[in-house]
């Protein structure tokens, strides 16, 4: 086990020591078990920006028969029309 020191709001740190004592346990005993649920929570819950990821994957098809079509229909830019 390790020892550190936290710095709590006030109002924060009240609340939890008497949700501790109404609870018959220590403080240390609500705060471990509070960063292990959120913890816990985090890990079960992936990002936000996750969910939306690949959310477009349908798309794909659809993208490179554009791409196909602006190809056909434009050519290739030759690489001194780049400079």
């Amino acid at each position: 086990m390790t020892k550190t020191t936290l710095e709590l709001p006030t109002p924060l740190f009240r609340k939890a020591k008497a949700t501790a004592a109404r609870k018959g346990q220590a403080l240390r005993q609500l705060v471990t078990e509070a960063i292990e649920e959120k913890l816990s929570r985090e890990q079960a819950e992936p990002q936000p920006w996750l969910k939306h990821f690949g959310a477009l994957a349908h798309l794909r098809s659809e993208s490179r028969r554009i791409e196909k079509r602006i190809a056909a229909e434009f050519g290739e830019i030759e690489p001194e029309d780049w400079r």
